[in-house]
This record gives C-alpha cells, sequence and structure tokens, in this order.
C-alpha cells in the first residue's frame, strides 16, 4: 500500500511541478469551463431534443471543441516546460511532496478550486442568457445591422413579426441547423471582409422546406373557403379620386376547390425549372396522382425533348408567397394603403400625384430622403395652393411624414435595394407572379393550349375600380349612396 502511494507521488509529482506554466492553465481552464457547461446543459442533452438552434452548436460543436482543445494544451505545456527546463539544466532531481507547503501544488489547487467556482457563476448564466438572446429576432435583425436592414424593417411590420426568425429559417432538427450554421458563418466572414453582395440575392436556395415551416402553423387542410378582398386606389388627379375594386379569392385547400387544392392538394405535385431568381418559369410538370394524368407545359422558346422533369424544383408555399414576411411594396400600391388608412389626406389637392414624384426621385442617402421629401411637399401645398397650406397645414406634415415612412420602409441606398428589387409573387399586379406560368407555358403537345388564366378560376371580380361598389353596399360593408334630392 505504501509502495502503491508512493509510485502515484513520485509519477504526480512532476506534473504538479511542470503543470505551473500558462499553456496549462489556459488548458485546465478551456476543460473546467467545458466541463460546468456541459453540466448546466446536461438536462438538455439528457432530454434528447434540442430545441434551440444555438443550443445544439453550443452543445455539440463548441464545448467539445474547447474541451478537447483544453485537454491537448495541459500536456502540451507540461512537455514544454519539461524541455525548456532540461535544456536549461534546472530541471529538479527531487520534488517536494504533494501537500498544502508545495507552492506548486497549493497554486494549482487554489486556482481550479477559483476557476471553478467563477465558472459556475458565469457559466450558468451566460449559458441562459446567449442561448435565449441568439434566439431573439434583435440578434438576426439587428447584428449585422447594415446586411439584414431591409429584412428586419420589412419583417417589423409583416403579419408574421410575432414569429421568431429561427422558426421559420432554421427550426428543428439536426440537420438543418447544422446547414443554417455553416451558411452563417460563411456570411460572418463576408461581413467582416465586406464582400457580401448588395442587394442581398434571393430566392434563399438553402431554405428549410414550407412544408416544415409554413404548416407547423398553417394546416393545409384547412385552407379552404373563399376570401373578400377589398382594394382601394387612389387616381392622380387633382382630387385623389377613391376607386375600389372587389375580389372574391377561391383559397380552396382540404377538398373544396380554389387556388390551394389546384397547386397543393392531395396527390398534386407540380414540379418546374426557372431562372436563378425563380421569376422566369421555363416550364413546369403538373401530375395529378388520383387522376393518374401528367400534362408537361413548356416556354415558347423552350423545347420539351430537353426538358429533365426530375431536375425541377418541387412547387411549395414559397413559390407563391415568396415574401410572406419581408414584403417590399411599390410607391403606387404603398400610397393607396397610407390614404385608405387616413395617413395621408386625400383632401390635400394631387397627394398621390405628388407623393409619387418624391418617392422615385433618387437621394443620395436615407437621411437626404428625410430632409427633402417633407420639405419639398410641403413647398408644393405653399407654391400651388397657399389657402390649403394655410388650412390644413397639420395634414401637409403628416403626410410628408408618412411619405417618408414609406420610403424608409422600402427603399435601402447602403444595399440598393430600391422599388421593384424583390417582387412579391402573390396576385398578378405587381409583379408577373402567376403569370410566370398562367397564361404564358404551352402544352408539350399542343401549342395552342396554355396553362388556364381564366379569371374566374382563381377569383370572381365583383366590382373593378367602382366609386361606390354595389357589393359593398348589400354586405354592409360601406354606406349606400346619397339619393338626389327630389327637384322643385
Amino acid at each position: 500500500m505504501e509502495n502503491s502511494k508512493g509510485r502515484l507521488t513520485a509519477w504526480l509529482s512532476p506534473l504538479v511541478h511542470l503543470s505551473s506554466n500558462w499553456i496549462s492553465r489556459v488548458g485546465v481552464v478551456m476543460v473546467t469551463t467545458a466541463t460546468i457547461l456541459w453540466m448546466f446543459l446536461l438536462p438538455s442533452i439528457v432530454g434528447g431534443e434540442i430545441h434551440h438552434p444555438y443550443l445544439g452548436i453550443l452543445i455539440f460543436m463548441l464545448l467539445p471543441a474547447a474541451f478537447f482543445g483544453g485537454l491537448i494544451l495541459i500536456p502540451a505545456g507540461i512537455v514544454l516546460r519539461r524541455r525548456r527546463e532540461r535544456k536549461a539544466g534546472l530541471y529538479p532531481a527531487q520534488f517536494p511532496p504533494l501537500d498544502f507547503q508545495n507552492l506548486d501544488f497549493r497554486r494549482l489547487v487554489i486556482f481550479v478550486v477559483v476557476i471553478s467556482a467563477v465558472n459556475v457563476v458565469i457559466g450558468g448564466q451566460l449559458t441562459y442568457s446567449g442561448v435565449n438572446y441568439m434566439d431573439t429576432v434583435g440578434f438576426c435583425g439587428q447584428t449585422c445591422h447594415t446586411v439584414m436592414q431591409p429584412e428586419y424593417t420589412a419583417y417589423q411590420g409583416s403579419p408574421h413579426s410575432r414569429v421568431a426568425c429561427v422558426q421559420c429559417h432554421i427550426g428543428p432538427g439536426a440537420s438543418w441547423f447544422v446547414q443554417s450554421k455553416l451558411s452563417g458563418t460563411r456570411q460572418v466572414f463576408a461581413v467582416l471582409l465586406n464582400n457580401y453582395p448588395r442587394p442581398i440575392p434571393v430566392p434563399v436556395h438553402n431554405l428549410r422546406p414550407a412544408r416544415e415551416t409554413c404548416e407547423a402553423c398553417h394546416w393545409p387542410q384547412r385552407f379552404e373557403g373563399n376570401r373578400l378582398v377589398i382594394v382601394p386606389k387612389y387616381a392622380d388627379d387633382e382630387k385623389n379620386t377613391l376607386t375600389k375594386t372587389v375580389l372574391l379569392v377561391h383559397i380552396g385547400g382540404g377538398g373544396v376547390p380554389g387556388i390551394h387544392s389546384a397547386h397543393m392538394g392531395p396527390g398534386i405535385t407540380i414540379r418546374y425549372g426557372s431562372d436563378e431568381s425563380r421569376q422566369t418559369v421555363r416550364w413546369a410538370q403538373y401530375e395529378d396522382a388520383a387522376a393518374h394524368r401528367t400534362s408537361l407545359f413548356v416556354a415558347p422558346d423552350t423545347k420539351a425533348g430537353s426538358v429533365d422533369a426530375a431536375s425541377g424544383r418541387v412547387m411549395d408555399c414559397i413559390d407563391c408567397h415568396n415574401r410572406p414576411t419581408h414584403t417590399f411594396q411599390l410607391p403606387e400600391r404603398a400610397l393607396d394603403q397610407a390614404m385608405a388608412a387616413g395617413q395621408i389626406s386625400p383632401s390635400l389637392p394631387y397627394a398621390k400625384k405628388e407623393g409619387i414624384e418624391l418617392l422615385k426621385r433618387p437621394y443620395s442617402s436615407r437621411q437626404d430622403a428625410g430632409e427633402k421629401i417633407p420639405a419639398t411637399f410641403a413647398q408644393y401645398y405653399e407654391q400651388r395652393y397657399p389657402d390649403v397650406y394655410r388650412q390644413q397645414q397639420d395634414a401637409v406634415t403628416q403626410a410628408g411624414r408618412t411619405l417618408v415612412a414609406v420610403y424608409d420602409r422600402n427603399i435601402f441606398p447602403l444595399m440598393k435595394v430600391t422599388w421593384g428589387t424583390y417582387p412579391n409573387n402573390i396576385g398578378h399586379v405587381d409583379s408577373p407572379g402567376c403569370f410566370r406560368c398562367h397564361g404564358t407555358l404551352q402544352a408539350s403537345n399542343d401549342p395552342n393550349t396554355t396553362v388556364p388564366q381564366d379569371c374566374n378560376t382563381c377569383h370572381n371580380l365583383l366590382a373593378m375600380d367602382e366609386a361606390n361598389p354595389k357589393v359593398l353596399v348589400d354586405l354592409g360593408l360601406a354606406p349606400a349612396a346619397a339619393e338626389n334630392p327630389p327637384a322643385k
């Protein structure tokens, strides 16, 4: 027993002496830190399910790297010190006993105890706070402020502004989170080296499939029914004449005929080939498994024999809903909505026309636009309509502020994002959208047959640019027009 204890002491004493070097101490810190963090994250590991993508990075990538890196540094420091002392003739022939009278031993024990205690306090707080912060929208949208400013700004005013970025862009699952983080690493270096593209190219080709993200909330079997859509439009005349278009959109789904049933219904698979932006579709194959029918449609300049359907992209939600959260507007649509919401008074003569002209002018920066747009708008009324300006100065000022807000919501000179940079494929008014296929692609066996473009297939046009649509009156959504008083 005494011999065993003596051999152990003889083996440990040189290690205690030689471990007193800064390289080994750094290794001890790394190993200790990784161990303490692992203990805090143990419940997540044992649970077998990592809900936070960044928590997975911490557990499966950073902690092992720190732990094994520290293990390598500890013996490396010992070997280097031993080699250095032997070369200088300083390596001791005997070593002091392993007790607290031994200064090196005492320092090593105190060092390990203190570092462990500090890591327990700091590691627990940083682990919890760090993982939670990296999952926040602020981290995704503001860490690389200039790069993400357009997308983050659009996100804040979107229907999904309460949904965290990681829920759609990453989601659960180890493979996708690793892919996204490897991509994120490349993006970090691109930002550091200032060689990232401007604007950010779309679509995002490595985005998680929509069926694994969108359908976590939007249940396909419940995409059914019709939706009444009212589209206000203000003319560019002096009175900003308001007209409304009323559509009954056939959403479909869940066995009900409509848009979703035709494109995403049971047994329906659509594959297509396009350019990099997915804005020019060259061919589309429509497969209906229930009817045992497959149809191929091609663009006029595409030969059916050159189509490899197996290589095509399988159509999903984001091929039409390509900007479900990060939607950018065109100036005409943006001003129609602002005027309908009362943010720009339609009583201001030529407010729509003048606003569009100001929004489309080139400005050197957002600050330049913020100064010139409201000043020029106010100057227009001061010079052309002095009475209106005098009576409605507050309305003019409010309209100027709204124009700046519309500009700041859609234009980002540093990222070269301007009107129309990011088209929205919903509908076919502001961009080709539906017409990328419908009415454009021809049947491969009959050039006279195209993908159907009958308006009533997707919606019923209940009113078209009418001042007071009768259908809205009948539905109680608008007051009846005042009748002319009887002639005296």
